[in-house]
């Protein structure tokens, strides 16, 4: 199995519903670095997984979508936790949105998964991995 990483960043704002969160029930901020590793059993005709160029652009851009920003306000996320967990999975269904979509580029059939990794720190990190 071949694979290719892309890394970027983004800051969000947030809170979480449930004692379990404690003091993160309260509007509080997060770093995240994003890493997304596209998947291929085989190299395309070019001999690679994917563009990188172009992977790391629409990373940037679905990262864009959700940096900066006050995640209990967004719509699509509006009444659940923005836990980490579920922001690696959010990030992941918006690559394979794009890769579905063209956004790629050519050579893109033989991807068949998008892992994404969201860092909070040096200690810890949460994965959402997925096919395409």
């Amino acid at each position: 199995m071949f694979s290719v990483t892309v890394r970027d960043h983004m800051m969000i704002a947030h809170s979480f519903r449930g004692a379990v969160f404690g003091p993160a029930q309260r509007l509080h901020g997060a770093t995240y670095v994003v890493d997304a590793t596209f998947r291929s059993p085989v190299l395309n005709s070019d001999d690679i997984v994917v563009d990188i160029g172009r992977a790391a652009q629409e990373l940037q851009a679905v990262v864009g979508e959700l940096g900066y920003r006050n995640l209990d306000e967004e719509p699509d996320l509006a009444g659940g936790n923005t836990t980490t967990e579920v922001l690696a999975r959010v990030i992941a269904d918006r690559l394979a949105d794009r890769v579905r979509a063209g956004r790629f580029g050519g050579g893109t059939e033989n991807l068949d998964g998008v892992t994404v990794t969201l860092r909070e720190s040096h200690i810890a990190w949460a994965s959402y991995e997925r096919p395409l």
